[in-house]
């Protein structure tokens, strides 16, 4: 078989139609999908955009791209056609058309005569620069075309995938921000008058803004998947929308919260003033005893009881004044600062009163204990004792005379107890503070 240089030997018969053949097959998928590039609604869509971006610049390499595509498919279906009319000159081929064959197949016999502009605008590395003609194989430019229809397939799919997802997604949560701005304005929650109605309004400017440059510049919202090569792969970079989304569900709580302050505002009010009520009440108590106390008992440090919060009453009236002139959005937090510091109020009234009346307790404590021991006196027949008598009689006069000294009145008392215990033969009752007396008999 003789050589042509440089294309290898000469090919038989059998080899060209195969050859023939699979070009043929190449031609049809190669045609198929430049025709489906040409069809895509991702590629329809950037024709009729308004471009800005990195999206602008790759579109403008793309369609250069394509149209080269195109004229590189037209060479090669010239070369191809040509092919097919050599090798139908005649059924049994001759040695000139065999190696007119073999040149036309394998040989670089594609010229394509490129527009100056389209080769200026198609990637780098993709054109051949300073020249407005090549020469190919058929089967180097099937691969130069392979890599341009990947390029310009993987812009126009990515395009098509952003706005195929965002757009769409921000306009439904611009709906969803348009339904809350009027629930919003309903309640009082306005810009320049509540913290939400300025996000709103942050929110409204900010989806607007990337709706306008999601729709010019998809490219910039598209994060590419490591290492895939496949056109297309990755996915729509959601960041600002997902951001925005979570700030529209903050102010959405907000907004339910001031809601349900205005059903149950005039509920809440009347709480708030019945706590307040109650600790103004308690604080009354216990003021009245420590007069009392003061009165009744000597010796005595007790604590001074202030008066009423006129703070949070001015507060509370200020809060059933939002309630009638309907600015929930101030009732709201008010409402909440006001119920934490009316329990505070009346648990600091509590605490006052208790801490007043210790010393009536210590008195009531001791009166209990001594009428006890004179009780079980009683019951072991020892009520007419003198000693007792005289023991118990001083420990009431001191605990039933005003101003009663509590230390003095507790020692006649604890006297009592020991007298009493020692005539009924029980422990000694230990002084106070001091160890118990284990000398007796230990009977209770």
């Amino acid at each position: 078989m003789g050589v042509t240089d440089p294309t290898g030997p000469v090919m038989d018969r059998d080899e060209v139609d195969r050859a023939l053949a699979r070009l043929g097959a190449e031609h049809e998928a190669i045609e198929s999908s430049l025709l489906a590039l040409q069809d895509h609604a991702g590629r329809r869509l950037l024709e009729g955009a308004e471009l800005t971006g990195t999206t602008k610049e790759r579109w403008t390499a793309a369609e250069a791209s394509i149209t080269l595509l195109w004229t590189y498919f037209d060479a090669y279906t010239a070369t191809l056609r040509s092919a097919r009319e050599v090798r139908a000159r005649r059924r049994w081929s001759s040695r000139e058309d065999l190696v007119e064959l073999t040149e036309l197949l394998r040989g670089e016999s594609v010229t394509v005569a490129g527009s100056a502009t389209a080769t200026a605008n198609a990637p780098t590395l993709l054109s051949a620069a300073g020249r407005l003609s090549q020469r190919f194989t058929l089967a180097a430019l099937v691969d130069r075309m392979n890599e341009l229809y990947a390029s310009s397939l993987d812009m126009v799919v990515t395009a098509d995938a952003v706005w195929s997802a965002l757009p769409a997604r921000i306009d439904l949560l611009a709906a969803e921000l348009q339904r809350t701005r009027k629930l919003a304005h309903s309640v009082g929650v306005r810009p320049g008058e509540h913290p939400s109605g300025d996000d709103l309004e942050r929110i409204t400017r900010t989806l607007t803004k990337l709706r306008e440059d999601v729709v010019s510049d998809p490219l910039a919202f598209w994060v590419p998947a490591p290492g895939s090569s496949a056109p297309g792969g990755g996915r729509p970079d959601t960041t600002v929308y997902d951001r925005e989304a979570r700030a529209l569900e903050e102010v959405r709580r907000e907004i339910d919260a001031v809601l349900t302050v205005r059903q149950d505002a005039e509920q809440r009010l009347v709480k708030l003033r019945d706590v307040l009520s109650r600790a103004d009440r308690t604080l009354a108590e216990a003021r009245a005893a420590r007069g009392e106390v003061l009165a009744k008992i000597a010796a005595t440090e007790v604590p001074v009881v202030s008066g009423p919060p006129t703070a949070l009453q001015e507060q509370l009236a200020t809060a059933a004044e939002y309630r009638r002139q309907a600015q929930w959005h101030r009732l709201s937090p008010l409402l909440e600062s006001l119920e934490e510091k009316a329990e505070d109020e009346l648990l600091r009234a509590r605490e006052s009163l208790t801490a007043v009346t210790a010393p009536l307790a210590v008195r009531a404590e001791l009166r209990g204990r001594l009428d006890a021991y004179k009780a079980k006196v009683a019951r072991h027949g020892l009520a007419e004792d003198p000693f007792l008598i005289e023991r118990y009689d001083a420990a009431r006069r001191m605990l039933w005379s005003a101003p009663c000294d509590l230390r003095v009145a507790e020692q006649t008392v604890l006297r009592y107890q020991q007298a009493a215990a020692e005539l009924l033969g029980g422990p000694r009752v230990p002084e106070q503070g001091g160890p118990q007396d284990r000398r007796g008999s230990g009977q209770p």
